[in-house]
């Protein structure tokens, strides 16, 4: 199946000649790129190129120097508690699940926007927010068969192989249905059977509602190959190459930056 079409106008996220210098250091320097509706955006550079701090601007746990962002091409500063609210989800390097919770319990906290919708009527008792905690439950449910992983449902996160626990942090992303999900280091820890099992979760959410979007900031380069449609190349803070996967991996500019190694040639997005 062809990707969908790149759609026009000033839809999704875009950043705009970014800038973060850290005191001396310039962590990245007029960085841009955008991230459309039903695309799938890799950002992916060797060690110290900037990607985490990247991400981090976007999820606005740091604030450019320079530059600015748009969110369907209004301003957007954001701010990590509010994410949530304008559709936004994101995971972690670490999975960062909550230890007293069941793995139920930690899916169904992604809803928070939700949650927070019903806290009056679940604060008094009402019925509407017995349903409302009966709904996600159910969603969070349903996106546990999803991700082949409900029999961990009343588990401890304590308890979990780390590969589950990739899952239900994945899941509990999902639940909120994002518009725009921001995956940090996905693959990391990942045996190569996972991985592919998560090239199969990533290529799918395009195809999610209206069309989720994904920025994927990853170092594992047979996963970015093979589910983004675009990629974008940081080596010490710049933009050095962006394009398909075929033009990113033919670019001579990354070669160099990856001193030599050879970019694994798994097919593109489909």
């Amino acid at each position: 199946m062809s990707p969908p079409a790149t759609p026009a106008g000033d839809t999704g996220l875009a950043l705009h000649h970014v800038g973060v210098r850290f005191g001396g250091l310039v962590a990245l320097d007029d960085v841009s790129l955008r991230v459309p509706p039903g695309r799938v955006v890799g950002v992916i550079g060797p060690n110290g190129a900037g990607k985490t701090t990247l991400f981090n601007v976007v999820c606005g746990f740091v604030r450019p120097t320079d530059g600015s962002l748009t969110l369907d091409g209004r301003p957007f500063r954001p701010q990590p508690h509010r994410l949530t609210g304008l559709g936004i989800a994101r995971t972690l390097q670490g999975v960062g699940l909550f230890g007293g919770l069941t793995v139920l319990e930690n899916v169904v906290a992604g809803a928070s926007h939700a949650a927070r919708a019903g806290f009056a009527t679940a604060l008094f008792g009402l019925p509407s927010g017995d349903r409302d905690e009966r709904r996600l439950r159910a969603q969070a449910r349903d996106l546990l068969t999803e991700l082949g992983i409900d029999r961990y449902a009343d588990a401890a996160p304590t308890t979990l192989p780390y590969a589950v626990s990739k899952r239900v942090a994945l899941a509990r992303a999902l639940i909120a249905r994002p518009r725009l999900l921001l995956l940090d280091e996905p693959a990391g820890g990942l045996g190569a059977d996972d991985v592919d099992e998560l090239a199969d979760l990533v290529r799918s959410l395009p195809q999610r509602g209206d069309g989720c979007a994904v920025l994927l900031v990853e170092h594992h380069m047979d996963l970015v190959m093979a589910v983004c449609h675009e990629l974008v190349v940081l080596d010490f803070g710049k933009v050095i190459a962006a394009g398909t996967p075929d033009q990113v991996r033919d670019d001579p500019l990354v070669t160099e930056a990856y001193l030599g190694a050879d970019v694994p040639t798994a097919g593109s997005a489909s």
